[in-house]
């Protein structure tokens, strides 16, 4: 839905070019007014999974590959009663390391870009964050939560909590740290977010630096799903690297941590 009167027009052309694609194919939810990124998939992913017991998430800034619906289909039905999985993610960070092999991945991080989930977790979505207020208190539980320092994942989350930010993702990620929940990557990303030019509402500044290209993976490469659904210990300390390096390496973490410094003085 529109935010102004300036934005109706391109809203409804927005309506027609979903019709025109999907036809009768689709349910459509259209909304006299913007209800706002959190609010909309806060009650987008509620409805379907309520209706369907699960969920493919995608927003319409991302490219998939071949390779995407095959995977998450699959993953979904294997883990459906696995309640430590709480999200299969068709994102991976750029870790080179990891690309090569065939088997999927455990980690105890989400992200929003591409992902799938079921009722059963997110039932236990927790919208006011409970608890949150110990990352200011806590600084263990910050380093872990920011996985070893390697991204400000406390400063979203306080921000979100302050009102400055509108953001489910960073609830989500906190739902799932509190719970000790898992989440499914694959090897190689299965996603391209091409909403990081500027034009996006919700792209600029953050996350920026998790942009990586898009794997053209297809059957003739399936993507193995693990046995165990435990931490990969190895495939997470690269992935933490990767965030790592992707923003600014040592320089960045010790910004992260002046940041904090300030913060605290404040």
């Amino acid at each position: 839905g529109p935010k102004s009167p300036a934005e109706f027009a391109d809203v409804r052309k927005t309506e027609e070019v979903a019709r025109e694609m999907l036809g009768n194919a689709a349910e459509y939810h259209f909304s006299d007014s913007n209800q706002g990124l959190s609010r909309s998939i806060i009650a987008g992913v509620t409805e379907v999974t309520r209706r369907f017991g699960r969920a493919i998430v995608i927003e319409d800034d991302l490219e998939l590959s071949p390779g995407f619906l095959t995977y998450m289909k699959s993953a979904l039905d294997r883990y459906a009663s696995d309640e430590t999985v709480f999200q299969v993610s068709g994102y991976m960070f750029d870790a080179q390391e990891i690309e090569a092999r065939e088997e999927a991945l455990f980690l105890p991080l989400t992200v929003s870009w591409g992902w799938a989930t079921w009722r059963r977790s997110w039932d236990l979505f927790d919208s006011d964050a409970s608890g949150w207020e110990e990352i200011l208190r806590n600084d263990e539980l910050r380093r872990r939560f920011n996985l070893g320092d390697v991204y400000d994942y406390a400063n979203m989350l306080e921000n979100q909590m302050k009102g400055q930010v509108d953001s489910w993702a960073i609830r989500w990620y906190w739902t799932v740290f509190r719970t000790g929940g898992l989440v499914l990557f694959p090897p190689r990303s299965l996603v391209n977010n091409t909403g990081m030019d500027g034009s996006g509402t919700h792209g600029r500044g953050r996350l920026t630096r998790f942009h990586r290209e898009l794997c053209q993976s297809d059957a003739s490469r399936p993507i193995i799903l693990p046995e165990k659904t435990i931490v990969d210990r190895t495939g997470f300390e690269k992935v933490r690297m990767a965030i790592s390096k992707q923003n600014g390496g040592f320089i960045g973490q010790m910004r992260l941590k002046l940041r904090r410094l300030f913060k605290t003085k404040q």
